[in-house]
C-alpha cells in the first residue's frame, strides 16, 4: 500500500488493471476537462497502462496509484515527477460514482503532506483547464493556492481552450506554516 487516507487506500496499478483504467477513461465525462472523448481500450492498454507502469520503474516513490474505498475501485491519485527533483505534480481522475463524496479533496491533501514529511519534497504543484471549476475549488480545498494562468497550444483544443491551463501550487514553508490545517 502507498498510502492511506480515511476513506481512501492508494496503491500501485499492476499489469492486470487495464480493466479498472478502461472502466474510468471510457466515460467521456471524466475524460471531458482531459482528452474530451473516452480513451479506446488498445490506448489504455497499449499507452496508458504501460506508462504508468513505467513511472513506478523510473521513480519508484511517485506515479499513479489506484484508489479504493470500502466498496472497490473509485479512480486514482498521481504524484508525478516534474523537471524540477523536488517538485512534484498532483492529481486525480475519479469514476463518476466518486463524485461529490470529498474524496478528491481527501486525496489530494494526503498525497501533498506525502510530498512534505515523507519525501521530502520542496513544491507540489497542479493545473486543469481554467474552465474546470470543479477541479479549481479541490485545488484550493487542498491548500494549493493559484499561481497563473498560461496558454499552450493543442491541434484539436477541447472547448474552453482559449481561457487557458491554471497552476495552483504550494511551497514546503507555507505548507508547514499551517495552510494545510
Amino acid at each position: 500500500m502507498y498510502l492511506t487516507t480515511e476513506r481512501l487506500r492508494l496503491g500501485r496499478f499492476g499489469p492486470d488493471d487495464g480493466a479498472l483504467l478502461l472502466e474510468l477513461e471510457s466515460d467521456p465525462e471524466v475524460m471531458r476537462f482531459l482528452t474530451g472523448r473516452a480513451t479506446p481500450r488498445d490506448e489504455v492498454e497499449s499507452v496508458v497502462l504501460p506508462e504508468i507502469l513505467a513511472v513506478y520503474a523510473g521513480h519508484p516513490r511517485l506515479g499513479t496509484f489506484k484508489a479504493e474505498d470500502a466498496d472497490g475501485f473509485v479512480g486514482w491519485f498521481g504524484i508525478q515527477p516534474t523537471a524540477d527533483p523536488r517538485t512534484v505534480d498532483v492529481g486525480y481522475r475519479l469514476k463518476r460514482s466518486a463524485w461529490g463524496k470529498g474524496y478528491a479533496t481527501e486525496g489530494t491533501r494526503a498525497l501533498i503532506a506525502h510530498a512534505f514529511t515523507v519525501l521530502g519534497m520542496e513544491r507540489v504543484e497542479a493545473d486543469t483547464m481554467a474552465v474546470n471549476h470543479r477541479s479549481r475549488a479541490v485545488m484550493r480545498r487542498s491548500g494549493l493556492r493559484f499561481e497563473k494562468v498560461y496558454h499552450e497550444h493543442f491541434d484539436d483544443p477541447l472547448p474552453g481552450t482559449e481561457f487557458g491551463e491554471v497552476l495552483y501550487a504550494v511551497d514546503r514553508a507555507t505548507w508547514e506554516a499551517g495552510s494545510h490545517e
